[in-house]
C-alpha cells in the first residue's frame, strides 16, 4: 500500500473502533486508538501473511501483546479479508468468538492475550523455534507502555538479547498513560531506549502516528543483525479523537450517544 492508502486504512480502523466499542457498550478505546496507524502500516506494507490461509507455515507471526486492543486487531483482519466484516457486530457479545481481550479462535490471531506480559516470552519462543529451524519469518509482538511494568517482560528481554534473536521486532505502543495513571508517575520507564539497548537489542524510536516514518522504520529491518529490535511508538492515547486524546478516562470509559455521533463526526471530517 501506499502511503495515502495507509492512512486511509488506518481512518478506516478509527471509526471501526469508535462504532464497535460504542455498540458494544465496551472499553479501551484509547488504548485501540493510539496503535491504529501502527497496525495500518505492519499489516498494510510489512507483515508476511495470507489471509486465505492462516496457517500458512512461513507467515510472520504477530502477536497483539496489549490484548486490551482486540477491536483494532478484529478490525484489521476484516480489512484484510480473515474475517466477514460484519463479524463485528457480534463483538464482546456471549457466544462470539470476538472476545473483549483478543483470542485466537479468530482466524489470523496467534495467541490470546489480556494478561499483560505474555505477548512477548511467547513471541520469544516462536522467534527461537524458527532460528532453531532456519525458517526466514519473523515474530512481531506488540506491547502497551504500562504492560513494560511486568518483570516478565524484562526477564524476556535479557533472554532475546542473549540468544541473538534477529528475527524478533518488539513493538512500544509508547502512549505514556496506562489504566491508574501516567506512565510517568505509576513506574516511569526512562530511559527506555537506553535500558533496551543495554540489554543487547537494537532500538529505534518513531512517531507512531508517522505512517511514513513508520513505513521507513520497519521496511529497513533486517535479520542480518545479530540483535533482536524494539521499536519505540511514540504515541497519543485516543489519537484522531480530540477530546479523548491524553486524557486517562478513555481508557475505560464508553462513549455516550452524543460522544459517539461527535467522534465519528470528527474522524469523518479528516
Amino acid at each position: 500500500m501506499s502511503d495515502s492508502e495507509l492512512k486511509a486504512l488506518a481512518l478506516r480502523l478509527r471509526l471501526k473502533i469508535v462504532e464497535t466499542i460504542f455498540q458494544a457498550g465496551a472499553s479501551h478505546i484509547g488504548s485501540n486508538l493510539s496503535c491504529a496507524d501502527i497496525i495500518s502500516v505492519l499489516f498494510g506494507t510489512i507483515l508476511k501473511f495470507d489471509a486465505s490461509q492462516p496457517e500458512w507455515p512461513d507467515r510472520d507471526r504477530f502477536i497483539l501483546s496489549k490484548g486490551h486492543a482486540a477491536v483494532v486487531m478484529y478490525s484489521v483482519l476484516a480489512e484484510m479479508g480473515y474475517i466477514p466484516g460484519d463479524a463485528l457486530t457480534q463483538y464482546s457479545k456471549n457466544g462470539s468468538t470476538l472476545l473483549g481481550h483478543i483470542s485466537h479462535h479468530v482466524p489470523g490471531v496467534e495467541l490470546s492475550t489480556g494478561s499483560l506480559g505474555h505477548g512477548l516470552p511467547v513471541g520469544i519462543g516462536m522467534a527461537l523455534a524458527a532460528k532453531a529451524d532456519k525458517k526466514p519469518h519473523r515474530t512481531y509482538i506488540l506491547l502497551s507502555d504500562g504492560e513494560m511494568d511486568e518483570g516478565s517482560n524484562w526477564e524476556a528481554i535479557l533472554f532475546a538479547g542473549f540468544h541473538k534473536l534477529s528475527n524478533l521486532i518488539a513493538i512500544i505502543d509508547y502512549n505514556k498513560i496506562q489504566s491508574y495513571g501516567s506512565v510517568k508517575d505509576v513506574l516511569d520507564l526512562e530511559p527506555l531506549a537506553q535500558k533496551l539497548s543495554n540489554f543487547n537489542w537494537q532500538t529505534y524510536e518513531v512517531d507512531g502516528h508517522d505512517i511514513t516514518g513508520l513505513r521507513q522504520t520497519f521496511s529497513q529491518l533486517s535479520t542480518k543483525d545479530s540483535k533482536p529490535t524494539a521499536v519505540i511508538c511514540h504515541t497519543v492515547k485516543g489519537k484522531g479523537i480530540s477530546f479523548m486524546e491524553n486524557n486517562l478516562a478513555w481508557h475505560y470509559q464508553n462513549p455516550t450517544g452524543d460522544q459517539y455521533a461527535a467522534a465519528i463526526l470528527e474522524l469523518s471530517a479528516k
